[in-house]
């Protein structure tokens, strides 16, 4: 069961449907993942793998991982998969999570139009983000979409922008700087439409690269290193039941679906799997 929530409406109606339906005799567990991980079409693999091992029914939440963290923080889930290492060990710090435990990595990649009119292609991440800025404020038509949405990738993109050297809000200020304030998927076709250039976990991108006319232009450098990971959240006194998702993502069988996962669909894997792994994500502090 899935609901993606985007107003505080919807947050009161999904409450509803998870209270009305723990009424029913199946123990349930409330899951809350980045939409980089659910765009993906990961979970749609985990899921009844899951709930068939525990006798669990898995209610998935998607959003950006500043929102589920929130989720956390208030007690609507009970467990979250997010990639933002320096707030995720903020969550653990606070109490409100038990363990950091990293499961997966990939790569975030700057996207735009296979022209290239910035030519940004082959890059460093910096040296790229810089020739934006440059390009942008020429008035030479190139533009950015943010997602501008407190998610993992885009507190990335603001690491990137400080790491070249520019101040974040003088940029977000500027007239070629678009905030698409949705998930990746959405971004990447916001910029697939204003032929403007993004940055995007690479998962994603291939899931959607069919339906894009977008090009991985920089996809090379340590900054770029995404990693995922799981923690049991203690605001809703089920640590134990939630700590059943943690043990399904770092056992064998599942960290070996991870790791192969893409391979026949996109022809190329979307993720490692990493469980059991201190991953150092550089620049996500």
């Amino acid at each position: 069961m899935r609901w993606a929530l985007l107003t505080a409406a919807a947050t009161a109606l999904l409450l509803f449907l998870v209270v009305s339906t723990l009424a029913g005799g199946q123990p349930r567990l409330r899951l809350a993942t980045t939409t980089s991980l659910y765009d993906t079409g990961l979970w749609d693999a985990l899921e009844p793998l899951f709930e068939e091992r525990y006798n669990v029914a898995l209610d998935i939440l998607y959003a950006g991982t500043g929102k589920a963290l929130e989720w956390g923080r208030r007690g609507d889930v009970d467990v979250v998969t997010i990639h933002s290492r320096a707030r995720e060990e903020q969550f653990v710090a606070e109490g409100y999570g038990v363990e950091r435990v990293p499961f997966a990595s990939n790569y975030f990649l700057i996207v735009g139009p296979e022209s290239d009119p910035a030519g940004i292609g082959g890059m460093a991440p910096e040296d790229a983000f810089s020739r934006l800025v440059t390009r942008g404020e020429m008035n030479t038509g190139v533009k950015f979409v943010s997602r501008g949405d407190n998610s993992g990738t885009h507190e990335r993109e603001k690491t990137l922008w400080a790491a070249t050297g520019f101040d974040y809000e003088a940029v977000r200020n500027s007239g070629w700087y678009v905030e698409g304030g949705s998930g990746m998927g959405p971004t990447l076709m916001m910029a697939d439409e204003m032929r403007a250039y993004t940055l995007s976990d690479i998962g994603t991108f291939l899931a959607y690269h069919g339906d894009l006319d977008l090009a991985a232009l920089v996809d090379k450098g340590e900054v770029l290193l995404n990693v995922y990971s799981v923690i049991v959240a203690t605001t809703t006194g089920h640590e134990e039941a939630a700590q059943k998702m943690v043990d399904f993502l770092v056992s064998d069988e599942i960290q070996r679906l991870i790791g192969s996962y893409g391979g026949n669909d996109y022809g190329r894997r979307l993720f490692t799997a990493v469980a059991g792994e201190s991953a150092r994500v550089v620049g996500d502090d």
